[in-house]
């Protein structure tokens, strides 16, 4: 199986710009592949880490990457699915940002100089002279094409600064930029980049007559309809300081039954035919292949002993829970009941969970809960937790993740 069939079969593969020409570059020789990350936010999150294992596959199949930090695009920010214009960052943020996106990106890729290059596009792009590159480099493109890209559509309606307009042609200028310095000649990015990355596989082809290439991964959305990495509790960070490698295993294992298999192909390494072998399990035997996808995809990002450490923990804190074969959700801090119920996926939204609890249909432990609001604090609970119901079909056990003494 060939790199790029690798990852259509991992599910990392939504638009291609010349799908034959990339399959038969990525067969026949080593093939230097980028992806940027804008330090808007000062830790990556599990969104962001779809792109990083698209890269982390090619990479495992012998190719080069180039991890890029966008120091210089995101002082003018992305309006590819924003309604409104991106506040502006001090000096300091970014720094800071940036030094915490270069040190995440190094955990999950090999970035050696040889394998791989962690680079800045502040690098180049602050040495810019605006005249110059008007001439040269804005002289290649139309506004009106660019106003026909949806990213561009929807903030017309609200008002498109002109700042903004340039971040396609910055982008693009950095694509022709790592072509130059480094012969990159694939660009990856989500799906609302297809715009930026179509302009600047136009602008290498162009002006490098190169054969260079454009592929967006798809929007990964669970079985509820959800996008992927948005929790009740907000986005799930790389960073440890800001989600505890043990909180970031409960999320992979209290991932739905029917995500498992795509969660495992994405943000695993393990063989696809095991994958395979994992998704088919069904009823309570599932939950030893959401337990493999918590401990592999913790390792790939803690380490395999903060991986193994939080697998032990979660054993040691269901292990003396009644035996009832509830599903089991762990809560760490004081929490309202809406979010609880969000948490533990007996409710869509927080508007689903209030009208649940308004319309009589939520019990703890027997008893019919009428607050929302109402805090729920594990601190509280005995060794065996709480069962929340949901009518008569729909249950999880809650219990706190502080070890009982």
């Amino acid at each position: 199986m060939g790199a790029l069939e690798i990852l259509e079969a991992r599910g990392f593969v939504r638009q291609c710009t010349h799908p034959d020409e990339v399959r038969s570059a990525l067969a026949s020789g080593t093939v230097t592949v980028y992806d940027g990350f804008d330090p808007t936010a000062p830790s990556l999150h599990v969104g962001n880490l779809f792109q990083i294992m698209a890269l982390r596959n090619l990479q495992e199949q012998g190719h080069r990457v180039i991890a890029l930090v966008g120091g210089g695009t995101a002082r003018v920010g992305d309006p590819s699915g924003r309604t409104e214009l991106r506040q502006m960052m001090t000096e300091e943020e970014l720094a800071r940002n940036s030094t915490a996106l270069r040190s995440q990106l190094s955990k999950l890729l090999v970035l050696d100089g040889k394998r791989g290059l962690l680079l800045d596009n502040a690098d180049w792009l602050m040495k810019l002279e605006l005249i110059p590159f008007l001439r040269s480099i804005g002289s290649q493109f139309s506004v009106n094409h660019m106003l026909s890209f949806e990213a561009y559509k929807l903030r017309l309606e609200r008002g498109l600064s002109f700042i903004e307009l340039n971040y396609q042609v910055l982008q693009s200028y950095d694509f022709l930029e790592l072509y130059r310095r480094y012969g990159c000649t694939l660009q990856l990015g989500g799906d609302d980049q297809w715009g930026n990355i179509v302009a600047g596989v136009d602008l290498v082809r162009r002006l490098e007559s190169a054969r260079v290439w454009g592929l967006t991964t798809p929007l990964l959305v669970t079985a509820s309809g959800e996008k992927m990495g948005k929790t009740a509790r907000g986005a799930v960070w790389l960073d440890p300081a800001m989600l505890s490698p043990f909180d970031y295993w409960q999320f992979w294992y209290n991932a739905d039954d029917a995500d498992v298999g795509t969660l495992l192909r994405v943000y695993t390494l393990l063989p696809l035919e095991e994958i395979g072998r994992l998704e088919r399990l069904q009823g309570a035997e599932i939950r030893e292949a959401k337990r493999i996808l918590a401990t592999e995809a913790t390792a790939l990002l803690h380490g395999a002993e903060e991986a193994d450490r939080a697998a032990r923990a979660a054993t040691s804190m269901t292990g003396a829970v009644a035996s009832d074969d509830l599903p089991t959700t762990l809560l760490g801090d004081p929490t309202p009941l809406k979010v609880a119920l969000v948490m533990a996926g007996l409710a869509r939204s927080h508007g689903d969970a209030r009208r649940l609890v308004q319309g009589g249909g939520v019990k703890i432990d027997g008893a019919r809960a009428d607050d929302p609001e109402r805090i729920l604090d594990p601190g509280s609970f005995g060794r065996d937790g709480i069962v929340v119901r949901v009518g008569k079909a729909r249950a999880v056990r809650l219990v706190s993740n502080v070890p009982k003494g």
